[in-house]
């Protein structure tokens, strides 16, 4: 039986992702005093009482809007409110019971779920404010909680509620084959599209504003390649062009992704072509260490003869020089055309970055590489290398040690890599070498 899952609901700016940071223990959701911040649902855990919770923030409900944003968050709320078990329904003591508090508790009654009024900002020491008591009429079967996200208090007695509120379940364990999947490019490469075309729903906001999505989503997805869970992410700006706040956090944000990531799936726009900040984000992933897929999107919108194919892929590698390891990918995420092939590709190149090899067959491909090519010299000093070993996967990390680690050239040590991956593959997966001198210790 699956997790139980949380959904935190309520108008905008009442607090919703301060209590989501709050009861997972982190700073996943970005927290502004700007109405609107959180526009997709940001999925996260929590345990309490032995056991283990999804929850979910969403975006503010605007009951009455026909902004496009808004009314697409709207969207997304009922979306989390039909996924959860329990609906925790935030409410602002400070600004009291208002016309929209009522029209969301109409909408959340005919979901049918049990709902728990949390009443933020109730930052009184002892008794609650008189203004808590109009709560009362919201007319749900829960009491309404009053509690202090922000300081923590009242958090536990809004978990006690919720447990409450559930039938005895028993917890999946851990899940250790899934695949962190981060979705990485820049602005309106058409990362939500991309999930939103595997899951088949409207899971994340898609327009055509760029910054639409803010916050990392993550998305679980489980078919007949394996288990995975999607992360797509802000799109990364030019740093120049990153002059408020909010996107300041969403650029962090992403990098944090890439760091939780197994596998990162680079989407470039083949209408634009690769950039310099197409170059950039995928730096961030190569330096990470992570395994990555290139995907070029909106390939069903391109022009193409006989060469199309060959001339796009060869300016891709010629920008990438130093990731040409990567699988390129020409994909449409609007008509799901080679998609599927996607799977495939983060599962592959997964397994590359984990593959381990033998010290023995190490050094018989050594020994071939040195014999081959005599290693480099300086003034009369010729490089010894005497063996190498596997320390690490995720990325595949060799240590090679020699007489002198500064005559260890890069194009010699390129050259190494080189013949590593023709004997062994590593496709998809940067390759660490850490070049140690004799008698020194390894770490």
């Amino acid at each position: 039986m699956a997790k139980p899952v949380l959904a935190i609901v309520g108008r905008p700016n009442v607090g919703k992702s301060t209590l989501f940071n709050k009861l997972i223990g982190e700073r996943r959701a970005i927290v502004e005093d700007t109405p609107g911040i959180t526009r997709d649902r940001i999925y996260g855990e929590t345990e309490w009482r032995g056991k283990k919770l999804i929850v979910i923030d969403t975006g503010g409900i605007e009951p009455k809007t026909d902004d496009v944003i808004l009314s697409k968050m709207r969207e997304q709320a009922q979306i989390a409110i039909d996924t959860a078990d329990v609906i925790l329904f935030v409410c602002d003591i400070r600004t009291g019971l208002l016309a929209d508090d009522m029209d969301i508790a109409l909408m959340l009654k005919k979901s049918g779920k049990p709902v728990i009024p949390c009443i933020n900002k109730s930052d009184r020491v002892g008794d609650v404010a008189p203004e808590f008591y109009d709560f009362y009429s919201l007319g749900f079967e829960n009491e309404p909680i009053a509690l202090s996200a922000l300081h923590g208090s009242g958090s536990g007695d809004v978990l006690d509620a919720a447990l409450d509120c559930l039938p005895d379940f028993i917890t999946d364990e851990e899940d250790n084959d899934v695949i962190n999947v981060a979705v990485i490019g820049k602005p309106n490469a058409g990362k939500s599209s991309l999930v939103n075309k595997i899951l088949g729903t409207d899971r994340l906001i898609v327009s055509n504003i760029p910054g639409t999505t803010r916050d990392a989503i993550d998305t679980y997805v489980e078919n007949e390649y394996g288990k995975f869970n999607f992360i797509d992410t802000a799109g990364i700006r030019r740093q120049s062009r990153v002059d408020d706040r909010i996107e300041k956090y969403s650029v962090l944000r992403a990098k944090m992704a890439i760091e939780r990531a197994d596998v990162c799936v680079i989407m470039i726009d083949a209408n634009e072509g690769i950039t310099e900040q197409d170059e950039k984000i995928a730096g961030l992933a190569h330096e990470a260490g992570k395994p990555s897929v290139i995907c070029v999107n909106k390939w069903d919108t391109i022009d193409k003869d006989n060469e199309t194919t060959k001339d796009f892929t060869k300016k891709v590698y010629d920008a990438l020089s130093y990731m040409t390891y990567a699988p390129l990918l020409f994909i449409s995420a609007k008509t799901g055309q080679r998609v599927d092939k996607l799977f495939e590709h983060v599962v592959y190149v997964r397994g590359q970055s984990t593959m381990r090899v033998s010290t023995g067959m190490l050094n018989d491909v050594l020994a071939d590489a040195v014999a081959r090519v005599q290693p480099p010299s300086d003034k009369g000093r010729r490089l010894k290398i005497y063996y190498m070993t596997q320390n690490a996967v995720t990325p595949p990390t060799f240590v090679i040690f020699c007489n002198k680690a500064e005559l260890f050239h890069f194009s010699y040590q390129r050259y190494i890599e080189n013949c590593l991956r023709t004997t062994f593959g590593f496709k998809g997966t940067p390759i660490k070498l850490i070049i140690r001198q004799k008698g020194e210790k390894e770490d």
